[in-house]
């Protein structure tokens, strides 16, 4: 199907960001609504974008991830709020896990002036941030390193992380279910999330509004495994019911924290 300019435009800018609102679409692209749907209307035809209530966002492949750069991009903002709430709420002298992924990357960014932090963490990003804060210990996991995002994986990380019992596992996730099954694209990975949260006293997830229902593969672990939830946007009434029913704490940031 042979997409206008306009289209096109629409379609990289939604992928840019993961998902947005229809207002917004338009707002950006100086088009009325009615023009803005018609051009959604023509992109979900196209299998290139799917709707939400108010908006529309990329169309996710469940068996491969999009590329580092992508997800840097994507959502940033919202990882940027999310991280200073989180901040905020790690104390001086805590021990931490940090996983693979960017919204734990900007969590870590915002860790430069904490007192007394030991980090474990299998994120060659994490530690090269955190390295520039010399109240910080940083501890590496070893393993193998992915090239496109520096993640360390495999059974050495795994093996590293269970010698650790941390006061709080930083965990970022690719796709949250709608019964609260947390997913993500690479087995090698989610076998290092998985010791993290074993291995952590509290379970702290990072996830920006994007990730609800957005599908993954592989199963790491049951929404009941997290003690709290940091996102930017309150998520849909029944999600918030399964985190009541299971026990999880949701803390929704603002640009204005």
């Amino acid at each position: 199907m042979a997409l206008n300019p306009r289209q096109l435009a629409i379609l990289q800018s939604v992928r840019e960001q993961g998902s947005v609102k229809t207002e917004e679409l338009a707002e950006e692209f100086g088009i009325t609504l009615q023009t803005a749907r018609r051009d959604i209307q023509r992109l979900t035809e196209a299998a290139e974008l799917e709707r939400f209530h108010g908006g529309v966002r990329a169309v996710d492949s469940s068996t491969r991830n999009t590329t580092y750069t992508e997800r840097q991009r994507t959502q940033s903002q919202a990882k940027q709020d999310i991280a200073r709430q989180v901040a905020a709420a790690i104390p001086h002298g805590a021990s931490l896990f940090m996983n693979i992924g960017t919204t734990v990357e900007a969590v870590a960014s915002e860790l430069l002036h904490h007192r007394d932090l030991r980090v474990v963490t299998n994120n060659l990003h994490v530690a090269r941030i955190l390295a520039a804060n010399p109240q910080c210990e940083v501890v590496v996991a070893g393993g193998t390193v992915r090239h496109e995002d520096l993640g360390v994986v495999g059974e050495a990380a795994l093996n590293f992380i269970r010698q650790f019992k941390v006061d709080i596992g930083l965990i970022g996730i690719s796709g949250i279910d709608a019964d609260g099954t947390l997913r993500d694209y690479d087995m090698r990975e989610v076998m290092v999330a998985r010791a993290i949260v074993e291995q952590s006293r509290q379970v702290w997830l990072v996830a920006d509004h994007s990730k609800f229902d957005r599908p993954a593969m592989i199963e790491m672990a049951p929404l009941k495994a997290v003690h709290t939830l940091f996102t930017d946007i309150a998520p849909a009434p029944a999600q918030q019911r399964l985190m009541e029913d299971l026990g999880v704490r949701c803390v929704v940031a603002t640009n204005n924290f």
